[in-house]
């Protein structure tokens, strides 16, 4: 899909990897870069190694694009803490990623239960599901938010977004759905 989006037009085309720890099933598009110079991967730290506050994302592309885009970049774009934090975090990546295999166990367990209490669940190869099958989303929504569980109501007709998370808070997911029943609050 990638190689046919980048032969349909003579543009940039920048692939999203924000996600692709969590993606077991598909390769890296950065296994495509060698000799597509209009090829670019972006990829961020605040997923997988859960430095959402620190909002430090990397590039892989062509060094020609690399050359101009240290062209245009700002003199002081990272502070010294963020760079350090950085580094330490690519010191103990192995550590860092170990939760990743953590959450796709709990992400599939929770894909799992879902199907089996009627729910539809579409592909993902993020930290979250999108579920349909919702009867009133909102509802669901406030009925887990009073239980203390937060998850995304994106205003999907019938769905609402569930983010995995430890063995403990999925349990605790999985059983506050099944006690709202089939179809979720009204």
């Amino acid at each position: 899909m990638i190689l046919a989006a980048y032969d349909a037009f003579d543009g940039i085309l920048i692939v999203d990897e924000a996600y692709q720890e969590f993606d077991a099933e598909r390769e890296s598009a950065v296994s495509l870069l060698p000799g597509r110079p209009r090829l670019l991967v972006s990829r961020t730290m605040s997923k997988a190694f859960a430095f959402a506050g620190v909002r430090l994302g990397y590039l892989a592309a062509d060094s020609a694009v690399v050359d101009a885009l240290r062209l245009v970049r700002l003199p002081y774009h990272l502070s010294a803490l963020t760079q350090a934090a950085a580094t330490a975090a690519i010191r103990h990546s192995a550590t860092m990623l170990a939760t990743v295999d953590d959450i796709r166990t709990q992400r599939d367990r929770l894909e799992v239960a879902l199907v089996e209490m009627g729910y539809r669940v579409h592909p993902s190869g993020a930290n979250f599901l999108l579920v349909g099958g919702f009867d009133n989303p909102d509802a669901t929504f406030e009925a887990l938010r009073t239980r203390g569980i937060l998850i995304r109501n994106l205003h999907i007709e019938g769905h609402l977004r569930m983010t995995a998370g430890t063995e403990a808070e999925t349990t605790v997911l999985i059983n506050a759905l099944a006690d709202l029943g089939p179809g979720g609050a009204r």
